[in-house]
């Protein structure tokens, strides 16, 4: 699959695309094991059947139309050029939605995107670092962009854009936007 509003060097090229998967995070790192992953690689999916949220949570996404994607970054960084990274990664999902959506949504630090204090998505950074040195960087993202049914323990919790707002988040342009501002605005400070 190729995203048409892509404009990176390499983030996002290789773009694979899942009907229905157990996570795209767990997917990058069955690419990474089998040596058959290219730097900027990203997986997204419709449904996920174990989205893996921080702290070994489960992160939803079993209705279609939502954002759900990881992607690899390979790079050869100090581990403190990764300070605030996923910030900056929740600062950027922030800025999409106000620019094409006329959205304000919030950031609970460091990873939660809220709205009127309930959870519309999340940012998850895993790295693999030897001696102070990253060798790569994998990020997944959730967001409910169009979920309507949330299970009893979530309700209270949770949301999404179309719940809230009755918007219709147009996905593969959400994720091609990402990776612009995402390549534009962080890889040069990694060195990826």
């Amino acid at each position: 699959m190729s995203l048409k509003t892509l404009n990176t060097n390499f983030l996002g090229r290789n773009c694979i695309y899942y009907e229905q998967i157990d996570s795209t995070q767990t997917e990058i790192y069955r690419l990474i094991k089998a040596n058959s992953i290219t730097n900027g690689t990203l997986a997204m999916a419709d449904i996920q059947t174990k989205g893996v949220g921080t702290h070994g949570r489960i992160w939803h996404t079993d209705e279609a139309g939502n954002i759900a994607f990881s992607f690899y970054i390979k790079t050869e960084c100090n581990i403190k050029k990764l300070d605030g990274l996923t910030l900056e990664i929740a600062n950027i999902i922030v800025q999409i939605f106000k620019e094409k959506y006329n959205i304000n949504l919030q950031i609970k630090e460091p990873n939660d995107i809220i709205f009127n204090n309930k959870k519309l998505g999340g940012i998850l950074t895993e790295t693999k670092i030897v001696s102070e040195i990253v060798k790569y960087i994998v990020v997944g993202i959730g967001i409910n962009t169009n979920k309507q049914n949330f299970t009893d323990d979530i309700k209270n919790l949770a949301t999404s854009i179309k719940k809230e707002f009755n918007i219709q988040v147009n996905v593969q342009d959400f994720i091609a936007e990402f990776c612009n501002k995402f390549e534009k605005e962080i890889i040069k400070r990694i060195g990826a």
